[in-house]
């Protein structure tokens, strides 16, 4: 590279993998327009070995020599970006070292390296090692012009406990931020709603919200993501200093497959219609095919149908749709009864969270998408016919070609010019195609319920398999037409072998693989005894006593209902139909990994890559092999948890909720709240850090005494600063007399996943060392026993 230091300004897309998080957010803001004080960034060439190089510090001069010309008086501050820092997985929240209200060049010169030398501190080496980085850092620093504050502050555009987004919270402290951050004072909370910027809070900051609203709002949208902001007021101007990702809202690390969309907000999950068609725990490669195809077919911002992941389950994620018709003003109780029709009864006492969509906002994002889908759902309709047709001949050739290619270069362009366009045709045609027949049969369905009751109508609209049959009952029908002879096994894996119990996890073999699969099935159809024939002639016997009944009330009615009937059972086969054609183009994705596996050379570990990653290697890329290895750790530990509640609200940690005794697997929420009646005394503060956990005190006066707690003890103390954080990974919890929601302690403890009640007034005196008690952190409240 050119330069080792280069102004905000001129940071372009090139350079920003040199300026560590801070850096590369403060130039990105500047350039967008937003309210930032001046400065430049040392890139991390300029140290060769632990010094600055002499060349770099003469340009470094002339650097500060224009900002004290265009500034005068000015005084610098000089802060970390390390380039792992303010990332989306870790923050390193006041880890690295910053030095505040520099003014000579010789100051600048000795803060550089105070700054450069603290990436090597102890607590950055246990914070590294918590998030799972390697102790190097590479360290970008930035020199900017200090900010005289009147009022220092942040701002959550989220709320970074809860994950509420119709909430921006915030707190500030008049003077320099730094008594903020630290924990040290107790500062002034205000909240900023969503979508009106409605202000609750001290007048003082009234003649400035407004524009700290509109700022912050925009930050959110331009970076697709709820953002951590630290902001000032200098002479009755507005500032932003700083700006990262919630990193408590993050879903996870994609390197190493450790992914929960529920932690990235409050929103109300449900797997009851998804998780029939995908009920394995996914491996990365099905996954990011999934969520591939999610994205496609949405058109809804942060909406996913099919590929919400909740560690390897998948699960659709119903509150932005919601959210999206109540802002149109759409009834709710009628639209959750509509729902409900796919996604099951949400229950009563559940609060749907709603995200803080406006009218004028969603109209501009939806409506591209909108004509797209309406162009695309068009095409399926008419390409409909001939899918069902062909779709099984092509399958078959295109699973030749993928077995006869030699090269790389060959299964790159099979892949983009046809495989890829077919799973994006098969998926707009599985769930557009039979869109408006079903809406059909579902109006119907509630009116035959109302007029003949639920027992009859479910009689009438289970007899629809007609002369040509359900797609879904063929499995089971062909198994029986084996076992008497009427269908060879051969005939069966071709019609039905890319049907099975694991039709969308790719790593699994379908039947057509495993042609013991079908020799079993054979076996128990003849060990039961049971003819699949019978049970259908039963059912039709059923179904014609039924109408006979109905002749009889209604003569002159019967006919047209038989009619109506006959025309509305096409959305039931139609659907079936197209999710066969569908899951069997899905399946011609396991031939193409299989075939990717043995051209990369690593075999059946392609399905713990990503199939952008898996396009990469192939068109000459390479991929961190360790990271294979990670994702098999992750694949097989979230394989040995049990069955999570079909229905989660809210953040959703599932090894908290397993050691929970009293807890439910209908559902889960975390806002009906536990019932503390058998406990003696509660200690109340502010919620910290969210979960609940039972363990032993230990009271500590001042960090050096660390060496006293134990692991697994909770942590309790008067009050934490970013020298205490090296302790933290011992501590099961952290209990402060005094402290905020955003200071260090609550946010590195949230970051590390330790439960946190900060701002008690009196634990310290109201515990001792050795007292066993219950700390909730999403209540803010600490059980004594």
């Amino acid at each position: 590279m050119g330069n080792e230091i280069e102004w905000f300004a001129e940071i372009t897309p090139e350079l920003r993998k040199w300026t560590g998080g801070k850096g590369g957010m403060l130039a990105r803001m500047l350039q967008a327009g937003y309210p930032i004080p001046n400065g430049f960034i040392v890139f991390p060439q300029a140290f060769q070995g632990e010094k600055l190089k002499e060349k770099t510090w003469k340009e470094m001069i002339r650097y500060l020599e224009k900002l004290r010309k265009d500034y005068p008086n000015v005084s610098f501050a000089v802060r970390s970006s390390a380039l792992s820092e303010d990332s989306a997985l870790a923050s390193f929240a006041g880890e690295f070292e910053s030095v505040l209200e520099v003014q000579t060049n010789e100051d600048v010169l000795k803060a550089l390296y105070v700054v450069h030398h603290s990436q090597y501190s102890e607590r950055v080496r246990a914070y590294s090692a918590v998030k799972g980085f390697e102790e190097a850092h590479q360290m970008a620093i930035v020199v900017q012009i200090m900010v005289p504050s009147e009022i220092s502050g942040v701002l959550f555009t989220a709320d970074p406990i809860t994950g509420n987004r119709s909430v921006m919270s915030g707190n500030f402290v008049f003077g320099l931020g730094e008594q903020l951050v630290s924990g040290k004072g107790n500062a002034r909370v205000f909240s900023l709603f969503k979508p009106s910027g409605r202000y609750k809070g001290p007048k003082e900051l009234l003649p400035y919200i407004k524009k700290l609203y509109w700022y912050a709002s925009r930050l959110e949208k331009a970076m697709g993501e709820p953002q951590d902001i630290e902001w000032a007021i200098a002479n009755g101007q507005l500032f932003f200093l700083q700006a990262r990702p919630v990193t408590t809202l993050s879903p996870g690390n994609m390197d190493t497959f450790e992914w929960n969309d529920s932690l990235s907000g409050d929103f109300l999950w449900t797997n009851t219609n998804v998780g029939e068609s995908i009920s394995d725990v996914v491996t990365p490669l099905s996954w990011s095919i999934i969520r591939a195809l999610d994205e496609e077919h949405n058109v809804i911002p942060g909406h996913y149908l099919m590929s919400g992941n909740i560690c390897g389950r998948v699960y659709s994620n119903v509150s932005v749709p919601l959210s999206v018709f109540f802002a149109f003003g759409w009834n709710k109780k009628s639209i959750l009864k509509k729902m409900s029709n796919v996604f099951g009864e949400i229950p009563d006492e559940i609060q749907i969270p709603i995200y803080p969509f406006s009218r004028k906002e969603l109209i501009k994002i939806m409506l591209p998408k909108m004509l797209y889908a309406f162009k695309q759902t068009r095409k399926a309709m008419n390409l409909l016919p001939q899918h069902i047709k062909e779709t099984a001949a092509w399958c078959t050739q295109t699973e030749e070609l993928i077995g006869n290619v030699q090269s790389k270069e060959e299964l790159i362009t099979l892949w983009r010019e046809q495989l890829w366009p077919k799973n994006i045709e098969a998926m707009w045609i599985a769930l557009e195609g039979p869109s408006s027949k079903m809406q059909n049969f579902v109006r119907l369905k509630e009116k035959l319920e109302k007029w003949l009751g639920r027992d009859d109508a479910s009689v009438l609209l289970s007899n629809l398999s007609g002369s040509t049959g359900l797609a879904s009952l063929g499995p089971v029908v062909g198994i029986s037409s084996v076992v008497k002879g009427e269908m060879s096994q051969e005939d069966y894996l071709l019609e039905y072998g890319h049907r099975g119990p694991h039709e969308f996890e790719l790593s699994i073999p379908d039947p057509r693989e495993e042609p013991s699969w079908l020799e079993k099935q054979i076996q128990e159809t003849k060990k039961s005894g049971i003819n699949v024939d019978d049970l259908l002639y039963k059912q039709r016997e059923q179904n014609e006593v039924v109408w006979r009944r109905l002749e009889q009330r209604f003569p002159y009615k019967i006919n047209k209902l038989k009619r109506v009937i006959a025309k509305i059972s096409e959305g039931p086969h139609l659907r079936e139909a197209v999710r066969s054609e569908w899951t069997r183009v899905f399946r011609l994705n396991r031939s193409f990994a299989l075939k990717a596996g043995e051209l990369i050379g690593i075999g059946e570990d392609v399905f713990f890559l990503y199939v952008d990653e898996i396009l990469g290697w192939l068109a000459g890329g390479s991929v961190i092999e360790e990271r294979i290895s990670t994702r098999k750790v992750n694949y097989l530990k979230y394989k040995q948890l049990p069955a999570f509640p079909s229905i989660i609200r809210g953040r959703f940690e599932p090894l908290q909720w397993m050691e929970d005794p009293n807890r439910r697997v209908d559902y889960y929420d975390p806002y009906i709240p536990l019932d503390s009646s058998i406990h003696s005394e509660i200690i109340e503060g502010v919620a910290g850090a969210a979960g609940r956990i039972e363990g032993t005190v230990r009271v500590l006066r001042n960090p050096e005494d660390g060496h006293q707690l134990l692991p697994g003890e909770i942590l309790v103390t008067s009050t934490t600063n970013v020298g205490w954080t090296p302790l933290f990974p011992k501590a099961a919890a952290i209990v402060t007399d005094i402290g905020a929601p955003l200071s260090h302690a609550a946010i590195v403890a949230r970051e590390l996943g330790i439960p946190a009640v900060v701002g008690c007034g009196n634990a310290t005196t109201r515990m001792k060392t050795g007292d066993r008690v219950i700390v909730d952190g999403g209540q803010g409240i600490v059980l004594t026993r």
